[in-house]
């Protein structure tokens, strides 16, 4: 399973609502300058229509000081659309409520989409300000919506006579979403009630902004220098070189040297760092990030969110903040993740042990004076039992996944043969990073589908992980073409140098492109349903799914090729590749489950239950010791002050990705049996999951494309997991 952030950046902390809601309301800019500020909506090219194709964002006129007075002019006139809705005189019918407000805050919708993504890609100063200054103001235009208690007395109206509206499928379930999300969102609370929920929701939303942009800041200052070459020993010289350009860009003297971090608890450099103590100030210093007392430290930031969430819980009626956003999702139940992720922790555990033995036999022979495996060994070492083992390690085979020839003899190979669809690259078009490209897509008949746009480097002002998300959407109802962006965190290496993947990242762009695909496909009425707008333990299934086609032998054939020579890679080694794909999985699904377990206790608690500022660390020591956990070889994927996922749109929600690898192990086998990489084999694919987005139920989605009820024994197989561990 590759590690994908989410789909979308997290959306701003509020209560869940329809798609085209929720995405309307990503969060505001900062304040503008007064020239700004007075510009006619002509003037201001987010408020002016598009001229480049599909609606595409006019990235090289956009800048910082457009959004504030974007996003009044947007709201403005979102609210003025609202409240005619709402004050209408005429009974309430579907066409002039529900569809009415799917067709409301348009602008603001595209000009939301635009910031988000521009703040987890290209983030400046003014930007970080505006996210601080404006997102309580946003949570409270959220809160006029759905606590407007005229607007929702036409929902609930319509609601009460559904069976008799004669509505089709998708309609009924919009209504039926619609009226759901007001109450979650506390349509059906006391006026006094709702006053607290706004202040809740309003502090939610600066708390949530706050951690993010310390999380940011936390991984560039935690950088690691060191003041000699030799500490970086193992690293090929094109790494070296990278850290040494990275001190020089922080204005450090020569003969310095900065390893930069990713996001999680794992930094690739360890694999190959033959220096124990610089592995060991590296491991450390990515362990401890947000929780170093400096003013980055985001413990005290963490108590309050979960201390809130779970008060807001209780207001809404939910016992637990887990409970009120399971029941929302396709697990629906505190019981049925705690079960699942329960049954799968020893198993994990037990191998993670086992590969933990293994490791230590290979220092023992290995090291004149052995040691005991700690967390920093781990990768160098298990990397050292991988070559052992299968005879051959990840420099032998990065030459051959240059990451261009990946994408476009791989990825886009793929899709080629799954759906007969085709990509043109667009220099012409403008993206919002220098190292973007912008891709045309075509359909099998060759009519135009939408706008891709890759943006694979790592870069300080870009959040950590890899992502998908949506600049624009198609809908029957408003019509458009799809424009969607597909992230990576790739090193970029020193001018001239190849881009060449680790396996993982490869993968990583098989499952980002999952996504895209998810989002290219969408065939539904109404934009609530576009896309990826399922629940959140569901929409990482498809991508999930899409990693398959990395390791397909005709696909693997196509692009695994030398960078410099263009020979393909040898078979042997492609065996081995192959082969070893279940390697050190015992790890990588416990340090999954330790995030993940984390996630759920922090918001299984009552309001008087959450951990204090000073707690918080000692909270997730226990939670891991409780599940058996507490392997210190193999901590969590995420610590709890830099949890992006849990403190984000993910929170009581990163089960998700397991909870969907289950569907997606099991849907492989289907695809197996079924035609493998074909037309047919695409299409069914495409019209029954990618192409429906949420206009359906997730398991029923399921149900139509697999024929089946999904077994978890697929998934435990795949990861080569030994079920009698013990």
């Amino acid at each position: 399973m590759a590690a994908c952030s989410e789909q979308a950046p997290p959306p701003p902390e509020a209560p869940e609502a329809p798609e085209a809601a929720a995405e309307s309301q990503a969060q505001p800019a900062q304040e503008a300058e007064a020239s700004s500020e007075s510009e006619e909506p002509a003037q201001n090219p987010l408020l002016a229509e598009s001229e480049l194709p599909y609606g595409m964002p006019p990235f090289d006129k956009i800048e910082s000081e457009h959004f504030m007075p974007a996003f009044e002019s947007a709201m403005e006139e979102h609210m003025a659309e609202i409240e005619e809705i709402a004050a209408s005189e005429a009974a309430p019918t579907f066409e002039n409520t529900i569809v009415a407000m799917e067709r409301a805050g348009l602008k603001l919708d595209y000009v939301g989409r635009v910031f988000s993504n521009l703040t987890s890609t290209v983030i400046d100063d003014k930007l970080k300000e505006t996210q601080r200054e404006m997102a309580p103001k946003f949570s409270a235009h959220s809160d006029s919506i759905y606590l407007n208690g005229d607007l929702f007395a036409r929902i609930r109206a319509l609601y009460e006579q559904r069976d008799e509206l004669e509505l089709d499928a998708e309609s009924l379930r919009l209504l039926e979403e619609y009226y759901k999300d007001f109450v979650r969102a506390g349509a059906l609370l006391s006026d006094a009630d709702k006053d607290k929920l706004r202040e809740m929701n309003s502090r939610l939303a600066q708390l949530t902004t706050q951690f993010s942009q310390n999380v940011l800041e936390e991984v560039n200052d935690s950088a690691v220098v060191f003041d000699n070459r030799e500490a970086l020993a193992g690293l090929s010289d094109a790494r070296i070189e990278a850290a040494a350009q990275e001190a020089a860009d922080r204005g450090l003297e020569e003969g310095h040297y900065v390893i930069t971090l990713v996001n999680t608890s794992i930094q690739p450099p360890l694999a190959s760092m033959t220096n124990r103590d610089a592995r060991e100030k590296v491991k450390k210093a990515s362990l401890a990030r947000g929780s170093r007392g400096n003013e980055y430290d985001n413990t005290g930031v963490v108590a309050e969110i979960v201390g809130l969430r779970a008060e807001r819980a209780a207001l809404l009626g939910y016992d637990t903040h887990a409970d009120y956003v399971l029941e929302d999702r396709t697990a629906q139940t505190v019981e049925a993740v705690n079960g699942m992720l329960g049954e799968l922790a020893p198993i994990a555990v037990a191998n993670a042990r086992l590969e933990g033995q293994d490791i230590q036999e290979m220092i023992n022979e290995t090291e004149e004076e052995p040691f005991e495996l700690r967390s920093w060994d781990w990768f160098h070492y298990a990397e050292k039992v991988r070559q052992d083992r299968y005879a051959f390690d990840e420099e032998q085979i990065k030459p051959y996944f240059e990451m261009n020839n990946v994408l476009v003899n791989g990825v886009f190979f793929s899709a080629e043969k799954l759906f007969g669809i085709t990509f043109e690259e667009r220099p012409d078009l403008p993206t919002q990073h220098e190292t973007a490209t912008a891709w045309e897509v075509f359909d099998q008949d060759g009519s135009e589908l939408g706008i891709v746009i890759t943006d694979f480097y790592a870069r300080g002002t870009k959040r950590g992980g890899a992502w998908m998300n949506s600049y624009q959407v198609e809908s029957e109802l408003l019509g458009g073409h799809p424009v969607i962006g597909m992230h990576l965190n790739v090193p970029q290496p020193p001018e001239g140098e190849p881009t060449l993947l680790t396996w993982d990242e490869t993968t990583t762009m098989f499952h980002e492109f999952g996504h895209v695909v998810h989002g290219l496909f969408s065939d539904v009425q109404y934009p609530t349903f576009a896309g990826t707008a399922v629940p959140r333990d569901f929409v990482e299934y498809p991508s999930q799914v899409y990693e398959m086609w990395a390791s397909w032998p005709e696909v693997l054939a196509n692009y695994a090729q030398h960078h410099e020579t263009g020979e393909q890679i040898p078979q042997e080694l492609l065996d081995k590749v192959i082969e070893a794909q279940t390697f050190n999985e015992g790890f990588a699904t416990t340090e999954y489950l330790g995030a993940a377990i984390i996630d759920q206790a922090l918001h299984q608690l009552g309001p008087d239950e959450t951990p204090s500022a000073d707690e918080v660390m000692d909270f997730e020591a226990k939670v891991l010791a409780d599940h058996g956990l507490d392997y210190e070889a193999v901590p969590p994927r995420y610590r709890t002050p830099y949890f992006s996922h849990s403190m984000g749109g993910y929170d009581a929600g990163y089960y998700s990705y397991i909870w969907s690898e289950v569907l997606d192990a099991d849907s492989v086998l289907w695809i197996k049996e079924n035609g493998g990489l074909d037309r047919e084999t695409g299409q069914h694919y495409r019209d029954t999951i990618l192409s429906k987005g949420g206009s359906k139920a997730a398991m029923e989605l399921y149900q139509d494309f697999a024929g089946r009820e999904p077994s978890i024994e697929p998934l435990l197989e795949r990861r080569g997991l030994i079920i009698d561990a013990e």
